[in-house]
């Protein structure tokens, strides 16, 4: 039997990761778009665009993803009843193959529309993600015992800007945040706590990407939303909650590359602890990228003091190792990189002093 194609083979790698994070329904919709791609289904014309592409650029340029987030964006239209009533919802656990059955029709049927969904890089932002962050926030106060400037690159629609707005159940490490708070995240916390009786206290903050996410836009807001997996309401409904939010406090992210963004805007000031930090950004910048925005991190960290920290905290999947996520922090003056944490990609769990 032949060895199934890069597209068949990243598909079915996306199915697998969707069931170990928890998303049965979604890696069925993967292992049967992998079936159909393999047997030259409507699928494979649809994804013509990756035809030939090795499984490591597929998942770089998260192919598997985007199709599976056009799939629900037109499960969320309600433009197709059929499809929609055999996705997930509060009252229904979802049939996948009642899903894949009236998708690959649309597939065959409206192949533009997906197209044109998929020609966007996927952007999720996934609001969970903060309580892996939190801990490096809150360590790098603790440390400096100063007032932060918080600085996101790769912010999507800039929801993880409200970080301290939230409101957080780590476990039995305890809780962190406002208790009112809309948003209100728990996660698997493992290992020791990090240091909740930090003061906090965030005087700045801003965000940049280079395509945002105007959540102002419904249809936006709908994309953004078909991108959270279909029988994960959990998600859903904290990221309407964080959405609701946002758009009550006037959250926005500036159009901007990262690079030229972080040189102009995330400079060390004397007073605070300027923080730089990202999730699930970095393995998406083309290499060229990933080198001008070290430089840039490394020159504002060369420049910083005591009196005007800075710190690089990100969440990240360590290089060649896209199976696994860790929260790490480089504090200047000094520079010391740390790994504090290895984490779920969906922020789901969290082992803190993990090594």
């Amino acid at each position: 039997m032949a060895d199934p194609s890069p597209l068949a083979r990243a598909l079915g790698l996306q199915a697998q990761a969707c069931i170990v994070f928890g998303s049965a329904f979604s890696g069925a919709l993967m292992n049967k778009a992998a079936e159909d791609v393999e047997s030259a289904g409507p699928t494979a014309s649809v994804l013509a665009a990756w035809t030939g592409d090795s499984a490591g650029s597929l998942f770089r340029d998260a192919v598997p993803i985007r199709l599976l987030g056009a799939l629900h964006a037109f499960a969320l239209s309600g433009d197709a009843p059929a499809l929609s009533g055999a996705y997930p919802a509060a009252n229904r656990a979802g049939d996948a193959e009642a899903a894949w059955a009236e998708g690959r029709r649309l597939i065959q049927a409206y192949p533009q529309r997906l197209i044109e969904f998929m020609d966007h890089e996927p952007q999720t932002n996934e609001v969970r993600r903060s309580a892996c962050l939190i801990g490096g926030f809150l360590t790098v106060a603790q440390e400096t015992g100063l007032p932060l400037r918080c600085f996101e690159v790769g912010a999507s629609a800039g929801l993880n800007q409200l970080w301290d707005r939230f409101h957080y159940r780590l476990g039995d490490a305890g809780t962190w945040g406002d208790d009112g708070s809309p948003v209100d995240i728990d996660t698997d916390w493992r290992g020791l706590p990090p240091p909740l009786a930090a003061s906090v206290n965030v005087i700045e903050r801003g965000a940049c990407d280079r395509r945002p996410v105007n959540i102002a836009d419904p249809a936006a807001r709908a994309r953004l939303r078909a991108y959270v997996w279909a029988d994960q309401l959990d998600r859903m409904n904290r990221l309407d909650a964080a959405i609701a939010l946002a758009l009550a406090d006037g959250v926005s992210v500036e159009t901007e590359d990262a690079v030229t963004w972080t040189t102009a805007r995330a400079a060390p000031r004397a007073g605070a602890a300027t923080v730089l930090y990202h999730s699930v950004f970095w393995q998406y910048m083309p290499a060229d990228s990933q080198a001008a925005l070290l430089a840039a991190i490394q020159a504002h960290g060369a420049a910083a003091s005591g009196q005007a920290p800075f710190a690089w905290l990100r969440m990240e999947p360590p290089p060649n190792d896209l199976a696994n996520m860790e929260l790490r922090v480089t504090l200047w003056p000094g520079g010391e990189d740390r790994l504090l944490a290895r984490v779920h990609p969906h922020g789901a769990e969290v082992n803190w002093g993990a090594t």
